[in-house]
C-alpha cells in the first residue's frame, strides 16, 4: 500500500528557473505544496516567512549558495529535513553537505521521480523519528512528564501549562545545547512577532521559578540567539 504524505510544504531553491519550474509541477502534481525560489537570498527570506516541511537547496545559487543557506535554516530550526541539488560531484561538497545535516544529496542530471522518491524516503524518516518522541525526561533531580504536563521532584509535584510545558520539552530534547529562539516562536507561538517573542521571556521565567529546587538546573539566556537548559552535575 503507498504512503500518503498530506500537506506537505516544500521549499525549493533551484536559480535555474526553467528546471526550477520543472521541478515544482512535478512536486505539485504528486500532491505536494511546493514554494520556488531562485537565489539563496529568496529563500532564506521565504523561510523566515513560511512554515515548510523540507527544503531542497541547489548548492550554486546567487546571493547565497545552499550550504550556506542550510546553516542559516537550521539556526532557525534544527530538526527540519534537508537535501542539496547539484551539478558537482566533488567528494569534498558531498561530504560539506552531510556534515551540515543534510538528509540526501543529489546530483544533475535526475530523474523527477528519482527526486520523489528521496523525498518520500526523508519524510518516512521523519515521521518514524517523530513517532518515537520521547515523553518523559530526567531534569537534575526533577522528572517532566511532556504528556501528562507534569513536572516532579521528590514528593512535590506541578501542573504545567500547555506553553510552559511545550516549551520546556524543547529545552529537555536540547538539553546543554542552544534551542534557537525563532526556532522555538515559531514551533509554539506560529509567528516570531515582538509580542510573542516578549511573552516566551515571560514563560521562560516561569519555567526558572520551577526548577529552583534544583540549583543544578538553569535555563541560560544567549543573547540574540535563544536559551540553553544546562544541567551541571
Amino acid at each position: 500500500m503507498e504512503e500518503r504524505f498530506e500537506d506537505v510544504r516544500i521549499l525549493l531553491c533551484e536559480d535555474d528557473e526553467n528546471l526550477g519550474m520543472l521541478l515544482r509541477e512535478y512536486l505539485e502534481a504528486k500532491g505536494y505544496d511546493a514554494e520556488l525560489c531562485i537565489d539563496g537570498e529568496e529563500g532564506y527570506n521565504a523561510f523566515q516567512e513560511g512554515t515548510y516541511d523540507l527544503c531542497i537547496l541547489d548548492v550554486m545559487m546567487p546571493k547565497m549558495d545552499g550550504f550556506t543557506l542550510a546553516s542559516k535554516i537550521r539556526d532557525i530550526n534544527p530538526d527540519i529535513p534537508f537535501m542539496f541539488l547539484t551539478a558537482k560531484t566533488m567528494r569534498d561538497d558531498v561530504k560539506a553537505g552531510f556534515e551540515l545535516g543534510a538528509d540526501d544529496y543529489i546530483t544533475k542530471p535526475f530523474s523527477m521521480e528519482e527526486v520523489v522518491f528521496r523525498i518520500e524516503a526523508i519524510l518516512r524518516r521523519a515521521r518514524g523519528k517523530k513517532n518515537r518522541d520521547v515523553s518523559s525526561f530526567p531534569i537534575g533531580k526533577y522528572i517532566f512528564d511532556s504528556q501528562k504536563q507534569l513536572l516532579t521532584i521528590g514528593n512535590k509535584q506541578e501542573k504545567l501549562t500547555t506553553k510552559e510545558a511545550e516549551l520546556l520539552k524543547l529545552l529537555c530534547n536540547k538539553i546543554n545545547e542552544l534551542l534557537p529562539r525563532d526556532y522555538a516562536l515559531r514551533t509554539i507561538w506560529i509567528d516570531d512577532n515582538y509580542f510573542n517573542a516578549r511573552s516566551m521571556d515571560v514563560y521562560i521565567t516561569k519555567l526558572r521559578k520551577h526548577l529552583k529546587d534544583d540549583p543544578n538546573v538553569e535555563i541560560l539566556n544567549v543573547h540574540g540567539k535563544g536559551y540553553k537548559l544546562v544541567i551541571t552535575e
